[in-house]
Parts: C-alpha cells; structure tokens; sequence
C-alpha cells in the first residue's frame, strides 16, 4: 500500500540500535536492467505499475500473535508509468534489478496490467473494473498479491486473449462496470527469476462483449446471469464468464 507520509515508511524500519536509517534507493549506475513491455490495444491503457523492492539487511520489526519480536525482509515501493514508444502501441519500463543504497534492495516483484481508457463508452455512470492484471516475482518471496501460478526460465512472454465484460451489480450498492474478461484470475501470476525482459500482450476482441446482471436480492437459487455475444444466457452460480464459452462463440464466428 502507498503510505501517505514518509515518516510512516520509516516507521516500518526500526533497527536493533533503535536508529533511523537510510532505507532510499540507490540504484548504481551499472546495475542490470529489467525491461517491462506492453503492447496496447487502442481501447485500453496502461495502470500505474507497483514495483517493491525487497532487503535482508533493513528488517521489518513486528509483534507476533504471543507479543514475540518477528523480523521480515523489509520492502520499499516505488510506483511508475508506463512510457509509450514513440508513435507505437509499446509502452515500456525499465526497472534497476539492483536497488542499491544501505539496506542493499533488489527487485522483489512487479504488479501492472491494462483496463478501459474510456469506460464512458458503456454508457453513463459505468466505470473501470478489475481484469487484465499481471504479477511478475523475480525472487523467491511471494508478492502482495501471493504466490505464482506458473513457474518460467528465462524471459517471460505473455500473450492473452480478453472479451470486454460488462457487469451491472446492486448487492452493497449499485454500480455498473466494464471489466476484462480473460483465462483465469483477474491476475496473472508468474515467477520469472531469471527474466530480464517481460512482455505482455493482451489480445482484446472487442465485438464479442459479455453481459452480466446480480440479483437484487441475495437467496437461495438467486444467480448473476451471464449473456453471452451470441444470446445465450447462463445463471448457473458462477462469478465470472466462462471462458471457453467465449472462446468458442468468436472462433465459430471467425469461422475458425
């Protein structure tokens, strides 16, 4: 989570001595790079990467369930955009694998992804939802986020199929949202411990866009149901589009 202040960052980090240290980074100049690489389509944009960093040197100082001392790897989080290249739909990053400073940081995990620029677009009132995001860890810790899903030697290429999801909700509130609807979690998750370079395409097929609707009212047989881009429509207890129904809808429709 971003703190507000940075005092409360150092807080985290009190040393043995009770000192304050210098907990920045310090990236040498000659520290390898990892380069993060999206290619957009034209509806989406880029989000704001978290990038955390991680040391053995700085600890993180906690109390545990019997007010025991605990000690953990101290993290620092940095946040970046995503800057495009030129006049392509790249849009890129490039992150010092080798954090440097006192505490000795190194690049611990990235979290980034893709959502709707304009979600206008839908109609009034309808915002971005969750979907398209992707979780890279380079060591061997788990992210905010958790663990990985898959496992990759050397450089990590991803390349993904998404259907625009668009889903109206009432339960705790009404809201109206576009999402992307992919294989999986809204996350990807992946350890990539010798990766220097990430890419990720996200494939968008715009024309095939899923409906779904909650019900007002939380009882027994009450499901969100999903309509699909050919009309069918499904309310069979599930929380999200079944993706291989969207996949087999736009391959019959492309003739594949």
């Amino acid at each position: 989570m971003k703190l507000s202040h940075p005092a409360a960052f150092i807080a985290l980090f009190v040393g043995l001595s009770g000192c304050r240290q210098d907990y920045s980074l310090a990236p040498p100049a000659d520290s390898e790079k990892i380069t993060v690489t999206v290619k957009l389509p034209k509806e989406l944009k880029t989000e704001t990467m978290w990038v955390m960093y991680r040391s053995a040197t700085c600890k993180r100082i906690g109390t545990g369930a019997s007010g025991q001392r605990t000690e953990r790897d101290g993290h620092h989080s940095v946040y970046k955009e995503l800057a495009r290249q030129g006049q392509s739909d790249l849009y890129q990053v490039e992150l010092p694998k080798d954090g440097g400073g006192p505490c000795g940081w190194h690049l611990a995990n990235v979290t980034f992804g893709v959502t709707y620029a304009d979600p206008a677009r839908f109609g009034e009132n309808v915002t971005s939802g969750g979907g398209g995001g992707v979780v890279v860890i380079f060591d061997y810790n788990n992210s905010p986020r958790g663990g990985a899903d898959i496992q990759v030697d050397g450089d990590l290429t991803i390349k993904k199929d998404y259907y625009p999801w668009l889903k109206e909700a009432f339960l705790g509130g009404y809201r109206k949202q576009i999402s992307l609807a992919g294989d999986g979690s809204y996350f990807l998750k992946y350890q990539a411990l010798q990766a220097r370079q990430v890419y990720f395409e996200p494939v968008l097929h715009s024309d095939f866009v899923v409906y779904s609707v909650q019900p007002k009212e939380k009882k027994k047989g009450n499901h969100t149901a999903f309509t699909y881009p050919d009309g069918s429509v499904l309310a069979d207890g599930q929380s999200k589009p079944n993706f291989r129904k969207l996949q087999a809808i736009r391959l019959a429709a492309e003739g594949k």
